[in-house]
């Protein structure tokens, strides 16, 4: 027997000492999460909370997050004052949304098919004027826009909150970067079967870029949806407004009361909540592969 002892390794020492500092870091990384859910729900909930309580306890100098006499007053007293058509609003604001997603869905999927596939004259050209259209500041458009939509007598309609912004060049470049992501042997088989242009786009593109169409759909809903300054200037009549717009006159009619100004914001928030965790996926993913080639 050999007088050298031959120590075997200590069963999972090292390994042992990995799993447990993963565990430890999995758990701090938990626990990141969770606050940082906490500072962005935070306000959410409270919104929520002050929503139900009594005008006196929205406007406590202490603040409550469980209302003490929980009472829905703040709603009936939107949906039943005169002059605030609340439903109205709400539904035009669906309305115009929904609207003006759609035709840039259009317009801009068409534009960044062309840009990211097809070759011609200029095309470096054009797509450097639309990326840098994306840095001219919405509010100084405010004043052509304006007149255009009175010439056109679009003005105190819902296509003037739709139309103007119907063009955006943000959806063109995400489509675009999207698009050259998808591989090219897709449309080279079909073009090879004897596929138009159009049908190679409309029956393999469009469908293979679902999550990237239902991103942008959403940030282009999201966007009219919470458009404020624009339809205060477009639309004039009390039930042509926009939810946002119509919302804030609730402050100057009731003198600050912060219960309807919450339960107004909270209907305002909730239909795109619903669709932003109804979408959440497909946005993931749209993201992630919109960013894979420049």
């Amino acid at each position: 027997m050999s007088t050298q002892e031959v120590r075997a390794p200590s069963a999972g020492g090292p390994e042992r000492r990995s799993r447990r500092d993963g565990r430890a870091g999995r758990w701090l990384l938990y626990a990141l999460l969770v606050i940082l859910t906490l500072i962005f729900v935070s306000p959410l909930l409270y919104m929520l909370s002050t929503s139900f309580k009594t005008t006196a306890g929205a406007a406590a100098p202490a603040p409550q997050w469980i209302p003490q006499e929980p009472t829905t007053q703040a709603y009936e007293s939107i949906f039943a004052t005169e002059g605030t058509p609340v439903v109205r609003w709400l539904l035009n604001s669906i309305v115009a949304a929904a609207a003006q997603t759609l035709v840039i869905l259009v317009t801009a999927s068409m534009a960044a098919y062309a840009l990211a596939r097809m070759e011609f004259r200029g095309k470096k050209v054009v797509f450097a004027v639309i990326i840098a259209t994306l840095f001219v500041p919405p509010v100084i458009l405010l004043i052509p826009n304006y007149l255009i939509v009175g010439r056109l007598g679009w003005l105190d309609t819902l296509l003037a909150v739709i139309l103007p912004g119907a063009a955006g060049a943000f959806g063109v470049f995400f489509l675009r970067q999207f698009f050259i992501s998808l591989p090219v042997e897709l449309e080279e088989a079909a073009l090879i079967d004897g596929a138009t242009r159009w049908r190679t786009f409309r029956q393999i593109i469009l469908p293979l870029s679902r999550p990237a169409l239902v991103t942008l759909a959403l940030l282009c809903f999201l966007t009219n949806w919470n458009d404020f300054l624009w339809p205060v200037y477009v639309l004039f009549s009390p039930e042509n407004q926009t939810l946002p717009a119509g919302l804030s006159t609730l402050q100057n009619a009731n003198a600050v009361r912060y219960d309807l100004l919450m339960a107004g914001a909270v209907i305002a928030s909730a239909p795109v909540l619903a669709m932003f965790f109804v979408a959440q996926r497909y946005i993931v993913e749209g993201v992630s592969r919109a960013g894979l080639k420049g």
